[in-house]
């Protein structure tokens, strides 16, 4: 997929997310805001927390962006009795009494770990590493996972009991961390009357797995000015606590504010955020658009904070 310039690049994409956009909404009603941050994630290398309780589409959702992108997709029942093993794959003895590797469902483009938080630290730890490495190591041999690879995880936020909440450490390996909400009436309506037919909506692929790849490329290569970039890290270095450039409120109410990977993820997010809406660079409102889903789980509140019943989500709009 060869272009002249970046600029005609650049169009490229915004036209490509523009038909994503519909194909996808042929399918999933409402959300918007949610599926654009799942294919700015996709644009930028990165992964996806989703957050909302049963029955809002989620994997409805990541299955419809598989199939508009033309990309593998599997997907990952997390349950208290799963095995690192089940998820990247084991060495079995073949009828030759060989030792081969057969490959786990976390080798697709798109893997859907549904309930990550139902499932031990161990098993998680699995699927994270593959996450930060693009590869996992069996029995000492590495395996590359296939190109372009991208997570998303499902947590429900009702039933806690029974689950392993993922530890801050492993939540910072995520690029954003979407909240879905219910449904607007109007669009419940829809849904409901869509899916109670037996009309079957066919999505068409608008996008292959070497064009993703190119504008993943893209998207790291568009410039930004300096005071972009110094009002993301100025932001994230606000929400660290006891700290020269803490905002007050985050000393007063927070227990860890964001690391360097929340200022990088700022500007990575903000650059897509730029080109899919039709910029050739982003400015100060691109990194803002993006800055709630990359915040939200990388602050820990304090007992104060949990006592007076402020979010997190507050404080990041405080800060904003």
């Amino acid at each position: 997929m060869p272009f002249a310039s970046d600029k005609e690049a650049a169009d490229a994409l915004a036209a490509a997310y523009q038909k994503l956009r519909r194909e996808i909404g042929k399918v999933i009603i409402g959300q918007e805001d949610v599926v654009e941050l799942v294919l700015t994630a996709v644009f930028s290398q990165g992964h996806c927390l989703l957050v909302g309780v049963p029955g809002l589409a989620k994997t409805l959702l990541i299955q419809t962006v598989a199939d508009a992108l033309d990309l593998s997709f599997n997907r990952v029942q997390f349950t208290p009795d799963l095995m690192p093993s089940d998820i990247v794959g084991s060495e079995t003895l073949n009828k030759e009494r060989d030792f081969h590797f057969v490959p786990g469902p976390i080798f697709a483009n798109i893997v859907l770990a549904d309930e990550i938080n139902r499932t031990p630290p161990k098993t998680q730890a699995a699927l994270l590493e593959s996450m930060q490495e693009y590869a996992v190591t069996v029995a000492g041999k590495r395996y590359n996972l296939p190109r372009p690879f991208f997570v998303l995880a499902t947590q429900n936020p009702i039933e806690q009991e029974g689950t392993y909440p993922l530890p801050e450490a492993q939540l910072d390996r995520f690029m954003f961390n979407i909240e879905l909400g219910y449904p607007s009436y109007e669009a419940e309506l829809q849904i409901v009357k869509n899916t109670t037919s037996n009309h079957r909506v066919q999505v068409e692929k608008v996008l292959h797995a070497d064009e993703i790849q190119a504008f993943q490329q893209l998207v790291r290569r568009v410039p930004v000015a300096d005071n972009v970039v110094e009002y993301a890290v100025n932001l994230v270095h606000k929400t660290r606590p006891n700290t020269g450039r803490a905002a007050a409120r985050a000393t007063q109410l927070l227990e860890w504010g964001a690391g360097p990977r929340a200022s990088q993820h700022l500007i990575v997010g903000a650059k897509c955020h730029a080109l899919i809406h039709g910029k050739y660079s982003p400015d100060i409102e691109d990194v803002q658009a993006v800055a709630l889903p990359i915040l939200r789980h990388r602050l820990v509140r304090n007992f104060k904070a949990e006592a007076e019943g402020i979010t997190v989500d507050q404080l990041v709009k405080e800060l904003l």
